[in-house]
């Protein structure tokens, strides 16, 4: 007013009009200025950002306790391998690895009887019950189990009558 951009008539219609709309706001709830709503969606986009973290910490730990699982059905059924002379041959990672083994091992893990899992950067035998109950929490983990269908005929092989030499090796 003191500028003489408005007049006094023009001053009572604006305090008049806010009155108004003051009244006929129901009872309890007051005018929502801007600061009150970024507070409220600042507040959101926190709850939002600290869901995501729980689900990640909830996604590592589940990992964690799938991996416990893995060494400890490992450790309680891994076969021993002390004596093994025969070098079996696997590809994991694109590398030839190599493992000492006997010989009724090495025919069980050409067969799908016997399994080669990676556990700890070390590689051990189990067998092949125990190696499926590991694909069912990580297929990663095992690195070597041949399918019995394919690989074990049994009974019904065409070559059982001859045998195969003792110096021949693939």
């Amino acid at each position: 007013m003191k500028a003489g951009l408005a007049d006094e008539k023009k001053a009572k219609a604006l305090k008049k009009e806010k009155y108004k709309q003051r009244k006929q706001q129901p009872k309890g709830t007051t005018e929502v200025n801007e600061t009150q709503l970024r507070a409220q969606q600042a507040q959101a986009e926190k709850a939002d950002r600290d869901r995501q973290l729980n689900r990640e910490r909830q996604q590592i730990a589940e990992r964690k306790a799938v991996q416990a699982q893995i060494r400890q059905l490992v450790e309680s059924n891994r076969l021993d391998r002390k004596y093994g002379e025969t070098t079996y041959q696997f590809v994991h990672d694109k590398k030839i690895k190599k493992i000492f083994v006997d010989d009724t091992m090495l025919d069980q893990l050409s067969r799908g009887r016997l399994a080669i899992v990676c556990v700890n950067d070390s590689y051990e035998i189990v067998a092949e019950g125990v190696a499926k109950k590991i694909m069912e929490r990580d297929e990663n983990a095992v690195v070597v189990l041949h399918d019995r269908k394919k690989d074990d005929l049994g009974e019904d092989d065409p070559y059982a009558g001859y045998e195969i030499p003792d110096d021949l090796m693939w």
